[in-house]
């Protein structure tokens, strides 16, 4: 018994088959064609579909997830990611069902990307067994997913806990959401990487400029790459501290391509967030790693794809 997922981000699209047990036992992954076309992007999440499908566990498939970028409708199954222009109202959910290789019966479930992975931190990973948790990834975008009184607190539309879109700066920048001053325009690797360029940061020769070179640059003490993670570290411990403010948090777990930074990100988030943090009720909030680093969104979409196919999912024993 497995069960597919799909993550469907800014940078890249990746498919897993995951057993019951929370492990992924197949995975591929293409590059996500942001700026192409509606067909185009389409067509490499069916060449990811059909990569999985030729392995040999595809055979004992019982459920599908989707974990996209967002704004996502998980009613109508369809999907309009902020950095993904080309898809607005887009039907994923349709157009997955229809892929020739997914079997008859096999109904593809929606889930919004930073969800899913809130699903899978909370199932087996940083936040097993924690009563109220935000769950971010810190991507090409920014993304969150809630825990609220021991349950996955999806939304109606399944975009609750979106923290990317939280307006840090009322004067700041304008998001391509709409907005100004969302955390996204901070926070994210994209927003990390054009920062430190613009201060005069450049990657060692023949490397790209990406939030992983400002990193690596950050932790050899780089003092332009050193400010745009304090600056992004900043922006999320205001939207953090915000949401605690809300809903009252025992925990954040921070995930994605730009948590693997380390301290770089993780030391001034932490820093910041004490400063923001000062209500009795906020004081004091840990802040932590994801436990499954890069797999989370595979695994979280994983789950609830089994859990609509009512096929009872169970975590994996702790380390």
């Amino acid at each position: 018994m497995v069960f597919g997922a799909l993550d469907i981000g800014g940078t890249k699209i990746a498919g897993g088959l995951v057993d019951a047990g929370g492990r992924v036992v197949a995975r591929v992954q293409r590059p996500t064609p942001a700026r192409g076309s509606a067909e185009g992007m389409m067509r490499a999440v069916d060449a990811v579909v059909g990569e999985l499908a030729g392995r040999a566990e595809w055979g004992a498939l019982e459920g599908l997830g989707i974990g996209s970028a967002g704004p996502v409708d998980t009613f109508a199954g369809t999907v309009s990611p902020v950095n993904i222009p080309a898809w607005r109202a887009f039907p994923l959910v349709e157009r997955v069902r229809r892929h020739p290789a997914v079997p008859a019966g096999v109904e593809p479930v929606l889930v919004g990307d930073a969800v899913a992975m809130a699903a899978a931190e909370h199932w087996a990973g940083a936040a097993r067994g924690v009563a109220n948790a935000l769950c971010m990834v810190v991507s090409t975008g920014v993304g969150g997913g809630l825990v609220l009184g021991g349950a996955l607190h999806a939304g109606r539309t399944g975009n609750a806990g979106h923290i990317g879109h939280i307006t840090v700066d009322q004067n700041g920048p304008v998001c391509p959401c709409g907005a100004r001053g969302c955390v996204e325009r901070y926070a994210s690797g994209t927003a990390i990487a054009a920062h430190a360029l613009e201060s005069g940061w450049r990657p060692p020769a023949g490397r790209p400029a990406t939030a992983r070179e400002v990193g690596e640059a950050a932790r050899a003490g780089d003092a332009r790459a050193l400010a745009a993670f304090d600056r992004a570290g900043r922006a999320l411990a205001a939207a953090v501290a915000a949401t605690a403010a809300l809903v009252e948090l025992d925990l954040v777990v921070v995930g994605g391509g730009v948590s693997q930074a380390g301290e770089a990100l993780f030391a001034p988030l932490r820093r910041h967030l004490a400063s923001y943090a000062v209500l009795d009720f906020t004081r004091g909030l840990r802040v932590v790693p994801a436990g499954l680093a890069l797999d989370a969104g595979l695994i979280g979409a994983a789950a609830v794809g089994g859990a609509a196919a009512g096929v009872a999912v169970r975590g994996r024993s702790a380390a």
